[in-house]
């Protein structure tokens, strides 16, 4: 009896010691994820979270292309979000211009890096484009960052913003890379105004909470389903909204806006089978872009011909 007595409370001290580290390293997961400034220890570290593979081609040019676009000409302009937060967008005009783009950039990113690249083929098309900077990152206020939980209800009031300032006569679309991706698809399914014609979407997740369970379980190598319970308590306080709340799936199944996907085949962040499942839930016109060799928001780089073909055909057929 003594043994067994021993034996037990060996077992519920080795548990305890196990819950213990790990609601630490999801807490540090999740202040990584969510808190505006990246704690310390944590910084420069990116690559070990997401998986992405590191290309110095893809970044040179990407750094060259940011530096390009952030030192161009824009009229920053001023959003105050629902919740009182003042937000910060860059917007872009072209001469005659045919669109207007709302451009989400991703996690921890900035408008001039994930779009640098693209900016100049937006020019070429004739595009207008306001480039949003998410709440929590850069000039944004904000406390947390919400994977598109929160994000979507600000996309809602920058498409009214454009509204109200540029007008109705262009057809919008709105355009996101990342979690600016994901935090487009949600919005899609939110009710926007007539004057959206589309959605462009280039490496989205399905959720907070399925982004998180695949980078936990196959970057980090956390036990999973108690890692969940502790992020869902953690998003649960910090955003009133636990991680699975909303996702683009449920979105996309109650959206009459034309979608178009675009995923990279070798995309070791944001697995490829997110990309079919949004594009098979999607209620309205849905088409999906899959470039090969293309690691995490590198398509552009990758297969810009086909992107652009893919684009183009997207705004030839939904402007009118």
């Amino acid at each position: 009896m003594k043994k067994r007595t021993k034996a037990a409370m060996v077992l519920s001290a080795a548990a305890a010691v196990y819950g213990v580290a790990a609601y630490g390293a999801t807490k540090a997961l999740m202040d990584v994820a969510m808190k505006r400034d990246l704690p310390q220890r944590f910084r420069g570290k990116g690559a070990h979270l997401t998986g992405e593979r590191e290309d110095e081609g893809y970044r040179a040019a990407q750094r060259e292309a940011a530096q390009k676009l952030g030192t161009s000409h824009t009229e920053t302009v001023l959003l105050r979000s629902r919740e009182g937060l003042t937000l910060v967008g860059h917007l872009r005009e072209c001469e005659n211009a045919e669109r207007i783009l709302i451009a989400f950039h991703g996690w921890r990113s900035a408008w001039y890096r994930d779009f640098g690249l693209l900016s100049e083929f937006w020019e070429r098309e004739r595009c207008s484009v306001l480039y949003v900077e998410q709440r929590a990152q850069n000039e944004s206020e904000g406390a947390y960052i919400g994977f598109g939980l929160t994000e979507r209800y600000d996309c809602l009031d920058w498409v009214r913003w454009v509204v109200d300032h540029c007008g109705s006569d262009l057809p919008i679309y709105l355009t996101g890379v990342s979690m600016g991706a994901t935090t487009v698809l949600m919005a899609a399914g939110m009710g926007l105004p007539d004057a959206v014609r589309g959605v462009i979407a280039d490496s989205a997740y399905t959720s907070p909470r399925a982004i998180w369970q695949h980078v936990m379980g196959k970057n980090l190598h956390l036990p999973v389903r108690a890692a969940t319970v502790i992020a869902d308590l953690l998003c649960q306080k910090r955003l009133n909204a636990s991680s699975g709340s909303y996702s683009t799936v449920e979105a996309l199944k109650n959206t009459d806006v034309p979608i178009l996907l675009i995923h990279g085949e070798d995309d070791h962040f944001v697995p490829l089978k997110m990309a079919f499942e949004n594009r098979d839930a999607c209620a309205a016109p849905c088409k999906l872009l899959v470039v090969p060799g293309a690691d995490h928001a590198m398509s552009y780089y990758m297969g810009r011909g086909a992107y652009e073909a893919a684009v183009r055909a997207f705004w030839e057929h939904f402007d009118k």
